[in-house]
């Protein structure tokens, strides 16, 4: 008799290869919650930068008033697009490098 190309799902010849897994892929998949939001972060650094550098002031102006504490945050960009777009900048370049040292 013939071991079946795939190992069955109650039992059978094969099964005990079908339960050994590779460490490395166990460990990565482990802990893939802190890359995700590390990910997430990224995405959001990018998009807000992109925002901000070419619509400062409407963004900010979003965000001065009644913005649950965001206030404080955009006052130094009330008024100085120049600055925001700066900021932007910086947010954009962030955004990218912790984006590319996530690995699957």
């Amino acid at each position: 008799m013939t071991t079946p190309p795939f190992p069955r799902e109650r039992g059978g010849p094969g099964i005990s290869k079908a339960n050994t897994r590779d460490p490395g892929l166990l460990r990565a998949q482990e802990n893939i919650w802190p890359a995700r939001a590390a990910e997430m972060a990224a995405i959001f650094m990018v998009g807000d930068g992109l925002i901000g550098l070419l619509q400062p002031r409407r963004h900010v102006d979003l965000w001065k008033d009644d913005a649950l504490g965001t206030e404080k945050l955009v006052s130094p960009f009330v008024d100085r697009p120049g600055r925001r777009r700066l900021y932007a900048v910086v947010q954009i370049a962030a955004g990218l490098a912790l984006a590319a040292r996530q690995r699957p």
